[in-house]
């Protein structure tokens, strides 16, 4: 199947009580696959329809502040549309699952793959995971719920995937049997909830006096995720075998350059290593898989020894110095005793193609740069 219907088939085995979504390009077919699903009497699920991406998100948070299991889907334009929303999510501690078929926002119109539309909101307070593939897609919204419905993080959760590369690729999925499924991920059991006979107050008007101590409390969430990440896929890897961890190293130990990615291009550049380490050249590769909290120690650790370190940037910040994914890569290596360069290397925008061939390029734009210092950006495959 494709990544759209693997995710759709996640969703209907983690027993999700409520969706509501929007259709846009490359997302549509998760929520087309999903309603079938209800029609069909395959899912009890709740599927409410409406007329935007904003009023999507504010359905679930309604059916999430409720005690429901909620999911939902957008893309691009729509998740800058839900915007406002994402904040009042995650403000609200509300365990959502979205999926996000990555694509490019706007002008000029472009429906290809590349991360502007999640790194544009990487501050809006939700835990975020980029999948390489379909498999990881089907495999993550399930974990998704046991992290974020977790107590001691009540955050949602978005699981990312480039939009066409991942979401209409069709590749063989290891599907999951649903009494698994079940076992895995019980039903939801909030803390507090909507309810008439317990009545509690959500939203309320907050001024400066507790504000800030709201924002904290986000805070301290956020950095219980690793703890309650690594516990959840402890326990999915013992019913599938299948093991993730937040960052995937690919032959750091000797390497004097390496590529640092996310998403669906980390197979295709470890690839790429392991071709060029056959002729005997120092490369190594990182895929960051949980982009959100941000695995800082972690990735300081692994890269700290190199000469240079390269970023592939989805995704630009016009006018800063580098791009999103950079930046937080130069934060953890900032107080290391050694400073690898860093080539901040911005490719594959609009769904332009990351070929190898490209990679293998972007390897010898740093093995040529190793006597050099700092902190570099350039644009790669750019037409003159």
């Amino acid at each position: 199947m494709n990544g759209s219907e693997a995710i759709a088939k996640a969703v209907v085995q983690s027993n999700v009580d409520f969706i509501s979504a929007y259709p846009i390009t490359p997302q549509t077919i998760i929520v087309e696959r999903l309603s079938d699903l209800v029609a069909t009497g395959e899912t009890r699920t709740k599927f409410v329809n409406v007329e935007s991406e904003h009023s999507a998100l504010s359905a679930c948070v309604g059916a999430s502040l409720a005690g429901g299991r909620v999911f939902t889907a957008t893309s691009s334009q729509g998740l800058a549309l839900m915007h406002e929303v994402l904040y009042l999510t995650s403000g609200l501690r509300c365990p959502i699952v979205m999926a996000v078929a990555n694509r490019a926002l706007s002008a000029p119109i472009n429906i290809h793959g590349d991360h502007s539309d999640m790194m544009g909101s990487r501050d809006c307070g939700w835990i975020q995971l980029y999948a390489e593939n379909a498999q990881e897609g089907y495999d993550w919204v399930i974990q998704a719920y046991g992290i974020a419905e977790d107590e001691r993080v009540a955050l949602p959760f978005s699981v990312n995937m480039d939009g066409y590369v991942i979401t209409h690729s069709v590749e063989p999925i290891s599907l999951i049997d649903n009494s698994v499924v079940s076992k895995f991920l019980p039903p939801r059991q909030p803390p507090m909830k909507l309810d008439t006979e317990n009545p509690i107050t959500f939203g309320t008007l907050t001024l400066p006096d507790y504000y800030s101590e709201f924002k904290r409390q986000q805070e301290e969430a956020m950095r219980m995720v690793p703890e309650v990440f690594s516990e959840v896929t402890k326990d999915f890897t013992q019913l599938t075998g299948r093991h993730y961890d937040r960052l995937t190293p690919y032959a750091l130990e000797d390497a004097k350059v390496a590529i640092v990615s996310l998403g669906s291009a980390s197979g295709t550049i470890r690839w790429v290593a392991r071709n060029m380490r056959k002729k005997g050249l120092p490369v190594g590769a990182l895929k960051i898989a949980l982009y959100r909290p941000f695995p800082h120690e972690e990735v300081s650790k692994l890269l700290e020894h190199l000469d240079v370190v390269i970023v592939l940037e989805r995704a630009l910040s016009p006018g800063a110095h580098c791009g999103p994914l950079a930046s937080d890569i130069v934060c953890s290596l900032y107080n290391r005793s050694e400073q690898p360069r860093v080539l901040d290397v911005v490719a594959g925008l609009g769904g332009r193609d990351l070929s190898p061939d490209s990679i293998e390029k972007i390897y010898r734009t740093g093995l040529e740069a190793t006597s050099k210092t700092g902190l570099e950006m350039e644009f790669v495959g750019i037409r003159e």
